[in-house]
């Protein structure tokens, strides 16, 4: 059973074709999209001309060699770092008109240590609108029963007034997990949330970052050396080549959510994480054979 498909509107020269339009809008779309860092002598090109069309509620994780530009297209979407060439579309405009909610979650929680992880959580309340102007009024009220809703659907209920150094590493990404969602962003932009974890803890917090998902509906783009990872959490999943980046494939995953642990031990499963290395082994070479 075929598990992993091509998405017809995608080749490899990153140009689109003719393709039935997807009934959701276009919530992030990068036209021919490059990145240098640097002039002159010492510019070092990031990010080749990509172009993406990530539709609105849709998941799409971006996996690749290291450097090969996975996290300038987040910064890119997050409006971190602008297009050296090609435009970045985010909620139907380009990324610096208009501030967007987007929920942020990395490798390292950064809590801040002397807050509890009620408080914590409820940072973005203080700093984005329309909550900041409600913030003083509501923080113990409506604001609080949030985030403690959010504590128990990631199983930290009765974990609000302890403090970042009380919780070990997992739990404090489940409470990264609630800080990136308390504002009721739009987008989620994940750069390895889970890549300092054990295997154990990670795959009890995929599970988790699903059924948030599946409960939320944000548009979500994940970056991750995982391969287990991509195919277990994304509707789409996008390989890319060695620096300078380019998307090789794009393809859609098609396994019946919710997903669970065993079936990524399932012939499909496995099947698939071995395409998707064979194309990132491949591509640490792609670079030099287009040289050549």
């Amino acid at each position: 059973m075929t598990r992993m498909q091509p998405n017809a509107a995608f080749r490899q020269d990153g140009d689109t074709v003719a393709a039935v339009a997807p009934a959701a809008p276009i919530a992030i779309e990068l036209s021919k999209a490059s990145v240098t860092f640097g002039r002159g002598e010492k510019a070092v090109p990031a990010l080749s001309e990509t172009t993406l069309r990530i539709p609105d509620g849709e998941f799409v994780a971006l996996v690749g060699p290291s450097g090969c530009g996975k996290s300038t297209i987040l910064r890119l979407v997050s409006g971190l770092v602008r297009p050296t060439s090609g435009v970045v579309i985010v909620g139907g405009r380009e990324v610096a008109a208009k501030a967007l909610r987007i929920g942020m979650a990395f490798q390292n929680p950064t809590m801040l240590p002397w807050m509890t992880i009620e408080q914590n959580i409820m940072l973005p309340l203080k700093i984005v609108e329309p909550f900041r102007s409600q913030f003083r009024k509501l923080k113990r009220t409506v604001f609080r029963d949030k985030a403690h809703a959010l504590l128990e659907q990631v199983g930290l209920k009765g974990f609000a007034s302890r403090y970042p150094w009380q919780l070990s590493g997992g739990m404090l990404q489940r409470a990264n997990l609630c800080r990136a969602l308390i504002h009721e962003p739009r987008m989620m932009l994940l750069d390895e949330p889970f890549g300092a974890l054990d295997q154990f803890t990670r795959e009890e917090l995929w599970s988790i970052l699903q059924q948030l998902w599946m409960t939320h509906k944000p548009t979500v783009l994940l970056v991750t050396h995982d391969l287990r990872e991509a195919g277990f959490l994304a509707s789409r999943i996008c390989v890319m080549s060695a620096r300078p980046g380019r998307i090789l494939d794009d393809s859609e995953v098609s396994f019946a959510r919710p997903r669970t642990i065993e079936m990524t031990f399932e012939p499909d499963f496995v099947a698939l994480n071995q395409r998707l290395r064979e194309f990132i082994v491949n591509a640490r070479t792609a670079p030099a054979v287009g040289k050549a």
